[in-house]
């Protein structure tokens, strides 16, 4: 007992902190020319060197490590090859593009029901993708580290245990050198309050950034405004992204028209607005939504 006491302790501690470094003060108001996009959900959508070199967005996330929890892991770029990856990784991130890895998907593969699972997660994330070196973990993006974890959790339990998780992650917010934070996110439907485990995740307060997803969510689609609203009161410390679909065939797809006239105004209320979430590379490339809409975020 003695000892779960202390470790709470200092699971709380480390929020704290963490809730300052990671997070750091929100003051923008209005536009911030923020654009983050998914990349990895289709082969043809080109390379990741390609998506940064667009000069079309501020964020990438790689999407998905999409099996965890049970001692097995899986990496699913939708048949890109990794080979040469880590040299686009840093290539992204020496022209100050920033490159994270989503964590979770539509798949069923994943699930952390226990303090354990979560840190055994963790070990495996930071030796096989950041500044940790473990023998038996396959990097495999090599030497490149990047820059952050996304949480896109299409399904859980409430046993799930992704608070801790985040918490180990905060601990170990330092990239690469002084100053250099671990970007943490989450993706999730625009309902609030949201589902019980990332609920806990997200009330730690250390969560840099949420895209809300106003697309692709029958129950959010006349109310996401409301839902907004609820979402960036609750987490003043978040800054919160609005994420739309580039694809005119997902539900919840937005004229760019409604974009300026309706989403951007309407988002840019909230103090801790952040900036445009564009699911995903590969509609965006054949739609170019983002180069429509970019100006308004």
């Amino acid at each position: 007992m003695e000892l779960a006491s202390r470790r709470a302790a200092s699971l709380l501690a480390v929020a704290a902190i963490a809730a300052v470094f990671l997070a750091g003060p929100v003051t923008a108001v209005g536009k911030t020319g923020q654009v983050t996009v998914f990349w990895g959900r289709n082969k043809d959508e080109g390379t990741l060197r390609e998506a940064c070199d667009s000069g079309l967005y501020t964020m990438v996330i790689m999407s998905f490590l999409n099996v965890y929890g049970h001692g097995k892991y899986n990496l699913d770029l939708s048949g890109h090859p990794i080979a040469g990856m880590g040299d686009d990784i840093k290539h992204c991130q020496f022209i100050g593009v920033p490159v994270s890895l989503s964590i979770g998907g539509f798949g069923n593969g994943y699930s952390l029901p226990s303090n354990r699972s979560a840190l055994e997660l963790f070990d495996y994330l930071w030796n096989a993708y950041f500044g940790g070196s473990k023998a038996g973990v396959y990097r495999p993006f090599g030497d490149a580290w990047l820059d952050g974890v996304d949480l896109f959790l299409e399904h859980g339990t409430p046993a799930d245990r992704y608070d801790v998780l985040a918490l180990e992650l905060a601990k170990h917010n330092i990239r690469g050198a002084p100053g250099k934070p671990l970007h943490l996110t989450a993706t999730p439907r625009c309902t609030f309050p949201p589902s019980s485990y990332l609920g806990r995740a997200v009330a730690t307060g250390i969560f840099e950034r949420i895209h809300i997803r106003i697309y692709d969510d029958d129950n959010c689609e006349a109310y996401w405004h409301l839902a907004w609203d609820k979402w960036t009161a609750a987490y003043p410390a978040t800054r919160f992204y609005v994420g739309m679909t580039a694809s005119e065939m997902t539900h919840g797809w937005v004229h760019p028209k409604n974009v300026y006239y309706d989403v951007a105004p309407s988002t840019q209320k909230a103090d801790n607005y952040g900036g445009f979430m564009i699911w995903d590379r590969y509609y965006d490339k054949l739609s170019n939504y983002t180069s429509m809409v970019k100006a308004y975020a």
